[in-house]
């Protein structure tokens, strides 16, 4: 479930900047597969690739995280 939240996250952002996942995949050094499982929620990415991706983005890694939910939802 965490992974589906971050995925959504990244492609949402990672369209809204005008990146295909071909382009970013190649701009952060991971395939293109990769990235897709990310945005698929089929991957957790690693906080080193979350940071990258919040970096090329020119976001903080904070706007690019999933809001945290409360106990219970």
């Amino acid at each position: 479930m965490e992974a589906e939240k971050w995925g959504r996250r990244i492609r949402a952002f990672r369209k809204l900047k005008g990146y295909t996942q071909e382009r970013l995949a190649k701009d952060l050094g991971v395939s293109v597969s990769i990235l897709g499982e990310v945005e698929r929620g089929n991957r957790l990415p690693s906080e080193q690739l979350i940071e990258k991706i919040a970096e090329r983005l020119n976001i903080s890694v904070e706007e690019l995280a999933p809001p945290r939910s409360e106990p219970g939802e």
